[in-house]
């Protein structure tokens, strides 16, 4: 084929009549609605953080603010810093060989977790849904 020919089929493809266009128009729109309804129609679920020192419950954190707050919570190497800001929320800081726990950054979805195994720690996200059983990065 040669260039001449490769021209001639872009052109026809690209000239359009109005019925074409307005063909093109509406499978966009319509197609564009499945993936903006779902997101018009859930609902914000409440998340509650929580927080657990050697398999017990020691903190529970409101996530449905959207104000950045500060916790210190006592870990086994020392102080742990966590921070919310809005519906996440991560380590900032810690006592730990490679500082591990706040290199993982902000979780938000309650399928999520930071397991801070130097400091014997474990930040779960507890919602109304969720969504999946397992998740592997």
């Amino acid at each position: 084929m040669d260039l001449m020919e490769k021209y001639f089929i872009l052109r026809d493809f690209l000239i359009m009549n109005k019925s074409d266009l307005k063909l093109v128009i509406f499978i966009l729109v319509f197609s564009s609605s499945f993936l903006l309804i779902p997101k018009l129609l859930i609902k914000p679920s409440k998340k509650i953080g929580e927080v657990y020192y050697e398999n017990k419950l020691i903190q529970t954190i409101d996530l449905n603010n959207e104000e950045e707050k500060e916790y210190i919570i006592s870990g086994y190497n020392g102080p742990v810093v966590i921070i919310t800001k809005g519906d996440k929320i991560k380590v900032q800081e810690e006592i730990s060989p490679l500082n591990l726990c706040s290199k993982q950054g902000y979780i938000s979805k309650p399928y999520e977790m930071i397991v801070c195994l130097p400091n014997r720690l474990v930040i779960k996200i507890k919602g109304e849904k969720e969504a999946f059983d397992a998740v592997i990065r």
